[in-house]
């Protein structure tokens, strides 16, 4: 089997294992070169998610209010959440590795380590969410991730600015308002878990939105573009200004990468260079 269709097998699998060992394997190619794909490969678009087998799937807006996170099956609903956005986040980051075979070896390289990251965060938080009697797949999702790979499966610098400039930057404006909002509850043992492991996933994301920075970067150069002007236009394209309603993390996102001149753009009310 080699590079891509290996690629290919991890993100069509739901099984986390088997992506996590397809993950060690397509490093491995990295690491000697051997992953080139094959002259006339194109990448295949998938109609469903891999979680599809085992999760329910609904609208945003069908998606019940998490509210009590003074109660069991509250915390497990918010963790349910926050678990199911890593496990997409495992697939792409697959899924970068696998659509865009011209970029060079080190975007698949940044991309895998992203992807094992993501497996190791997925296991923590699946192992409190089953501690609090609860599996991935109880509660519905959504296709929001997903959909987001689908729109810009065409090109390698639109995914670099949805998905980790935009999406998972967002993940660092949400993180701190959720651990805010947990503290209270730290006294019971799987919430100070939690909490464990959001501070942890907030450290290493950090590099995984700067290496979606990097990159973003690198496709503007090569195409010379101006980058904050070409990620403004995007946003713009899919709408996605509008509706980012959190208050921006401008220590997070300039470790990230961000220039303060972007930062205000977005919304920020104060930012030192």
């Amino acid at each position: 089997m080699d590079f891509y269709q290996l690629a290919e097998s991890a993100l069509r699998t739901s099984d986390v294992e088997s992506k996590a060992t397809a993950i060690s394997t397509l490093m491995r190619y990295c690491n000697t070169g051997e992953d080139r794909a094959e002259e006339g490969f194109v990448a295949k678009r998938f109609k469903t998610p891999s979680y599809a087998e085992f999760c329910r799937i609904v609208p945003p807006r069908e998606l019940p209010k998490r509210r009590r996170f003074d109660t069991t099956e509250g915390l497990a609903r918010l963790l349910h959440s926050i678990v199911h956005i890593e496990y997409s986040a495992i697939d792409l980051a697959l899924d970068a590795v696998y659509r865009f075979p011209d970029m060079p070896t080190a975007f698949r390289h940044d991309w895998l380590e992203v992807a094992a990251d993501e497996v190791r965060h997925f296991r923590m938080l699946r192992d409190i969410l089953e501690s609090l009697g609860y599996r991935y797949g109880d509660f519905p999702v959504h296709l929001g991730l997903f959909d987001a790979a689908d729109h810009t499966a065409g090109d390698v610098l639109k995914r670099m600015a949805v998905v980790p400039r935009h999406y998972e930057a967002t993940g660092l404006d949400v993180n701190p308002q959720i651990m805010r909002k947990l503290r209270p509850f730290a006294t019971r043992l799987e919430v100070e878990e939690v909490l464990g492991a959001l501070e942890l996933i907030y450290r290493e994301e950090i590099e995984h939105v700067r290496k979606g920075d990097y990159w973003f970067r690198y496709c503007c150069a090569e195409r010379g573009l101006e980058p904050a002007s070409t990620f403004r236009r995007i946003l713009d394209y899919y709408a996605l200004r509008k509706g980012n309603r959190s208050v921006l993390n401008v220590p997070a996102r300039q470790a990230a990468g961000f220039s303060c001149s972007e930062l205000r753009d977005l919304g920020a009310e104060s930012c030192e260079d």
